[in-house]
């Protein structure tokens, strides 16, 4: 391998040197070929979870204070500045906070949903990583289902804050629990509905097929440029992923001047802080969907030339999308619970149904028109 392929795609280069520096160590030893490629594979997928469990908090430390940092700019005020050099020790802090406080469990609780609420709402987030693609290669797992996968896990938050509610045995968490519930099954319809539009496209349901088919344009044929479908598929699935993780204007579940914090009422320490990781990252999750399917994802320009590229264009994406979630936070109201069903069900629904029959329209024209144009050229 020469410098100059290293540096212009390091993370998968460093993967591919790993691998093939211990596939020759072990066959060295005189095992199997076939025992080898066991743990070789084993190893690898190892050292690829591991680094996702640590990717993952540090993503999800660094956008609460980015959440914090912009709010406030918005609200002109200045934001953490206290600990490190412009309070960006400030989420080591945090961290070190909810590990140290008191785990407190009020009398009557359902122990065993209390206990393990928290934890169901973070694995199937740390899961949706794998099937991510964050640059050129750069994917844990390459699923033909990629993205029904990611709408699979994205689903489990119901089990998990229901759970929380009804196992607090409190009122408040009860019907902030009873909320969500609710609010994600109903706002996951147009979501999928939103993503089948560049399924439709892509003609696949992969999220790795889905990225490269934006690949035109040097490497600027998204699929948010489709007018008018792309666009409509894009904004729906932005406000229906939003409702779907309890944002700002959606986030009836826990709305503190209702329901003290809802869900979540009866808990701290890290139990509260598994939440609210699970929050942090499912809002990357979704930013880091909409960049794939509408975006591109890693594709830009340049990117052939220079693979690394794929890792900014893909961050730089996905963090321009939180940060218009964060400007939702800081500038719109709670909605009314009906407003937000009502808004759900008798808009974006029939928005997406809409839109769906007029993208399967034009695909069936222009394939036609294909089919018309190769048999006069035949």
């Amino acid at each position: 391998m020469d410098i100059l392929s290293f540096i212009l795609n390091p993370f998968v280069s460093l993967y591919n040197l790993i691998r093939d520096a211990l596939t020759a160590l072990l066959l060295s030893f005189g095992i199997a070929s076939d025992v080898v490629a066991i743990i070789v594979f084993l190893v690898m997928g190892l050292i690829v979870v591991t680094a996702i469990l640590i990717l993952a908090p540090v993503l999800m430390m660094y956008t609460t204070l980015l959440e914090r940092k912009v709010v406030a700019r918005m609200q002109d005020r200045i934001g953490p500045n206290r600990v490190g050099k412009f309070g960006l020790l400030q989420p080591i802090a945090d961290m070190i906070k909810f590990l140290t406080k008191e785990d407190i469990v009020p009398e009557g609780v359902d122990r065993v949903s209390h206990l393990l609420a928290p934890i169901v709402s973070v694995i199937p987030v740390v899961l949706s990583f794998a099937v991510l693609s964050f640059g050129v290669g750069m994917g844990a797992v390459d699923l033909n289902l990629g993205l029904l996968f990611l709408m699979a896990m994205g689903s489990m938050a119901t089990i998990a804050v229901f759970m929380a509610g009804f196992g607090s045995h409190n009122k408040f968490a009860l019907i902030g629990g009873m909320r969500a519930a609710a609010q994600i099954i109903s706002y996951e319809i147009p979501q999928i509905f939103a993503v089948a539009i560049p399924v439709m496209l892509a003609g696949s349901i992969s999220l790795n097929r889905v990225i490269e088919q934006q690949s035109g344009l040097f490497g600027l044929g998204w699929f948010f440029f489709y007018v008018p479908v792309g666009p409509i598929a894009f904004f729906v699935y932005l406000l229906a992923a939003t409702a779907e993780i309890n944002r700002v204007p959606f986030d009836l579940p826990e709305a503190e001047s209702e329901l003290v914090a809802g869900y979540h009422t009866e808990y701290s320490g890290m139990k509260f802080g598994l939440f609210y990781l699970a929050e942090f990252l499912n809002m990357f999750i979704i930013s880091a969907i909409a960049a794939s399917i509408f975006f591109g994802g890693w594709q830009g320009p340049f990117v052939q030339q220079v693979p690394a590229l794929g890792i900014v264009y893909f961050f730089g994406k996905t963090f321009l999308l939180i940060i218009i979630q964060l400007w939702f936070r800081g500038s719109l109201p709670r909605i009314r619970v009906d407003q937000l069903m009502n808004f759900g069900w008798k808009r974006l629904v029939p928005v997406m149904i809409g839109t769906i029959l007029f993208t399967a329209v034009l695909l069936w024209f222009y394939r036609g028109v294909l089919d018309y144009l190769k048999g006069l050229g035949g």
